[in-house]
């Protein structure tokens, strides 16, 4: 496994397994605390699991927390996702950066982001299973969520929405959470 830095978001990586591929399907280890340590991460400090399922044009996010903010680990276990962050910390070189990423089943690549920065994604497949392991117990009281398709941002989504929460359907504009937060 080796770990590569996301140039677009400062403190992101990309966690990329090897996967041993034979007849009977593929082996691969996705999680790996000495690799998670060598870039200064701490692997103790993931408390929690989560897994989401989707089908082919869900769109789940853009979501972040308030307070302390939550640093994550995510991956698509199964499927494939077009993944996305916007680094939305003040004092980071990248703030306002926004990077995408396809994750997928095959590969098994993991993506840290950072607390502060806001995640989305969009499943690709029929259907599409995220993993998420995240560094502290989720309070729904915190949750963010900023509108998918900001102008500001300019996500490229490659597929329509077919189906989000009513929370993200919903969900102010960056400019709004930043005011928000400002006050």
């Amino acid at each position: 496994m080796k770990a590569t830095e996301v140039p677009a978001i400062a403190g992101a990586y990309l966690f990329e397994p090897t996967p041993y591929a034979d007849e009977r399907g593929f082996f691969c280890r996705t999680f790996d605390a000495d690799v998670v340590r060598s870039v200064g991460l701490d692997p103790n400090a993931f408390i929690q699991d989560s897994v989401s399922r989707s089908v082919r044009g869900v769109l789940r996010g853009l979501h972040l927390r308030s307070g302390a903010g939550e640093a994550k680990l995510v991956r698509c276990s199964y499927g494939e996702i077009f993944d996305v962050v916007v680094d939305l910390r003040p004092d980071s070189p990248t703030y306002r950066n926004v990077a995408s990423f396809e994750l997928s089943g095959e590969t098994q690549k993991t993506l840290y982001i950072p607390a502060g920065c806001a995640h989305g994604f969009q499943a690709l497949t029929e259907t599409t299973d995220t993993s998420y392991r995240i560094d502290r117990p989720h309070d729904p009281a915190e949750d963010v969520t900023i509108a998918f398709d900001d102008p500001e941002l300019g996500i490229p989504w490659p597929l329509p929405p077919t189906s989000m929460s009513q929370r993200d359907r919903e969900a102010p504009s960056l400019a709004e959470v930043l005011k928000q937060r400002e006050s």
